[in-house]
């Protein structure tokens, strides 16, 4: 710069700080302006008046076409109304017989009948206006008018609308006859502008109320996508929140570079701790709950021991049957601790009756209910004994956990030409049908249930799997107050390959 230019900047000390000033006002309105937290809220509001001009006029349409099925069927009881009364023929005032007397008819259910806002009701004796409610008639609804001496030649009911200059007008006419002649007209009328500027002003009110919200939904927008848009925020805050006992937050994966790849190191740690973690719980939940039905079994007949010798041993046999369950389940966990292992079925030629009995034996040590066995369905069946025995007692320790002493436990087995069908059904609360699907699901639990252990809710998961291993399927019938009814239908020869 010369020592000119020096100069003058030196002697203008003010006028280039108001330069600078404007020069970054400039640019910090246009970077305002560019950056994304305003066009997302751009894009916000233009999609919310979009949305709201269209729902706005969808709700108009609406209102408008409940104003004229209410307008219709407030013509409908009218009309009724003073049929009724005709048909009864008696003054309910004074008790006696209106006989010929119209006049008389119509002050009455005119004196009883208050109409509608928009709504008019006009009696006709002998082709001349007689009275009215209310007395107050718009121009088309005159005596004298063209629309009401129309009405006057009518000789049967007349149901429709007509233009006139203070908008739509639906009617429903309804002719008088006494003595098999037409003596008089009873007409009910409605003036559709009235409930049309009900609407609008309902309509108004929306648009009015809808407006304020989309104010302050944008302030709010405003400030949450500038919360959005704070990466390093975000990945500390999320970071934060995560503690051993919930891992399933991520942080959000945002941009390119050194925050972004640090966040996919962290996001793929979680994922390694999260699946570790749920590995661990899972074996720990599956174990207390599939160890708890044998011990409840086994103690259960070993507190009923017999000096019988023939009791003694079948006591014997079935605690023995349930110490080899109890070694499967702890073997088979600890496969499925380490893989996914699905081919666990040894199968066999299995009697059904005898094996019905059996699985009812071992189901009445669970609780004390009033158990009760259904039907023994005659014939065999290829499948996994133990396992099978597992499912049918996941059902029945399920029904000892949704009733109390005294409801009915019952099980049964039946069989057609291709499946055989093993069922518990209990006389307990029932289950909502929003929730019979999710109750399969692993670790899921009934809101407000009344079940008493505390199960990790594996047991109709552990049933299904093991239907499925089958080739077979449960199915589930039960309403709220009525009980339950778990059956297992499986082929009576799998098929293989």
């Amino acid at each position: 710069m010369t020592k000119l230019g020096n100069n003058l900047a030196s002697a203008n000390p003010d006028q280039n700080h108001e330069a600078s000033t404007t020069t970054k006002g400039y640019w910090g309105w246009r970077n305002l302006f560019w950056e994304a937290r305003t066009r997302i809220l751009a894009w916000y509001v233009l999609l919310m008046v979009c949305f709201t001009g269209t729902s706005v006029g969808l709700i108009r349409q609406v209102l408008f076409e409940e104003a004229y099925k209410r307008i219709d069927s407030s013509l409908n009881q009218e009309v009724q109304e003073f049929q009724r009364l005709f048909q009864q023929g008696k003054n309910p005032l004074t008790g006696q017989p209106f006989g010929d007397d119209l006049a008389a008819l119509f002050d009455v259910f005119l004196s009883r009948n208050i109409p509608n806002d928009g709504e008019f009701l006009l009696t006709i004796i002998d082709g001349q206006f007689y009275q009215s409610s209310p007395t107050a008639l718009p121009d088309p609804l005159q005596p004298d008018a063209r629309l009401l001496k129309g009405w006057t030649n009518l000789t049967q009911s007349a149901k429709g609308w007509e233009e006139t200059s203070v908008g739509p007008i639906l009617y429903y006419a309804e002719p008088v006859e006494i003595g098999g002649e037409i003596r008089g007209l009873f007409i009910v009328a409605n003036v559709i502008a009235y409930e049309k500027e009900e609407v609008n002003e309902v309509v108004w009110v929306i648009i009015k109320v809808t407006l304020v919200v989309m104010v302050v939904a944008s302030i709010v927008a405003w400030i949450a996508a500038g919360r959005v848009l704070a990466p390093l925020r975000s990945v500390t805050e999320t970071a934060r929140s995560i503690s051993e006992t919930d891992l399933t937050q991520r942080i959000p994966i945002q941009g390119t570079g050194e925050i972004a790849e640090l966040t996919t190191t962290l996001n793929q740690m979680l994922d390694r701790l999260h699946r570790a973690f749920t590995s661990q719980r899972d074996f720990i939940n599956d174990a207390g709950h599939e160890l708890r039905t044998p011990i409840t079994i086994i103690r259960g007949h070993l507190e009923l021991w017999d000096d019988d010798p023939k009791a003694q041993q079948e006591t014997l046999e079935l605690v023995l049957d349930e110490l080899d369950r109890m070694n499967r389940f702890v073997n088979d966990l600890l496969l499925l601790a380490k893989a996914e292992w699905r081919d666990f079925l040894q199968v066999e030629i299995i009697d059904i009756d005898s094996f019905t009995e059996e699985l009812f034996a071992k189901a009445k040590a669970l609780a004390e209910r009033d158990w009760q066995l259904d039907a023994i369905a005659s014939g065999r069946i290829v499948a996994d004994r133990q396992r099978l025995t597992q499912a049918i007692m996941n059902l029945a320790e399920n029904a000892t956990q949704h009733t109390e002493a005294g409801d009915q436990i019952a099980l049964g087995s039946a069989i057609d030409r291709h499946n055989a069908y093993f069922w518990v059904r209990d006389t307990g609360k029932g289950i909502d049908p929003a929730n019979q699907k999710r109750i399969f699901e692993r670790f899921a639990r009934l809101p407000n249930s009344l079940r008493r252990s505390e199960g990790a809710g594996l047991g109709l998961s552990i049933v299904q799997s093991i239907a499925q291993a089958h080739q077979g399927q449960v199915k589930l019938n039960s309403r709220l107050g009525d009980g339950a009814q778990f059956t297992i239908v499986l082929p009576l020869e799998p098929k293989t390959g």
